[in-house]
């Protein structure tokens, strides 16, 4: 593959890697949660789920929330916004309400919310507009704003 081409995805992104070919959920479940796997095999997992779609996988992708790995779980909270599947958002709460989570995750948690337009998730992100971490408290003040412009949108959509 030449590397000047970049992995671009039916989600309007540029990924790390690209998805695995394997389309079996729980096989790719175990390869994402396998630490002893290169991080590139386990992206290539993350972005298969996130292409196959539906609550298996994203019970697949929560499974690696698990992980030791930050840059893994900011990752799964991600591809969880960009499916937008309202089934993410408990495990994206618990993500952002762990004050002893990683900053990056917790950041990509609160923006995924806003991403899946779920208005469960509006209490969590109002309460935590007021973290006194910056990177929290700006990343729901955005999720905030992007909810209510997904809910808008959709309204517009469904006229």
């Amino acid at each position: 593959m030449d590397s000047d081409i970049p992995i671009t995805s039916e989600f309007d992104s540029v990924d790390p890697a690209p998805p695995s070919e394997d389309r079996n959920v729980e096989n790719l479940r175990i390869t994402l949660n396998d630490s002893k796997k290169k991080m590139f095999q386990r992206m290539r997992a993350l972005f298969a789920l996130r292409g196959i779609g539906g609550t298996d996988s994203v019970e697949a992708l929560a499974a690696a929330f698990e992980s030791k790995s930050a840059l893994l779980k900011h990752e799964v909270a991600y591809v969880m916004g960009q499916m937008q599947n309202p089934h993410a958002v408990p495990f994206l709460i618990e993500r952002l309400e762990d004050v002893h989570e990683d900053l990056m995750v917790r950041h990509e948690a609160a923006e995924a919310l806003g991403a899946i337009g779920d208005r469960s998730a509006l209490s969590v992100l109002e309460k935590f507009v007021n973290d006194p971490e910056p990177v929290i408290s700006e990343s729901c003040e955005v999720a905030l704003d992007l909810l209510q412009w997904v809910a808008s949108n959709r309204l517009n959509l469904s006229d």
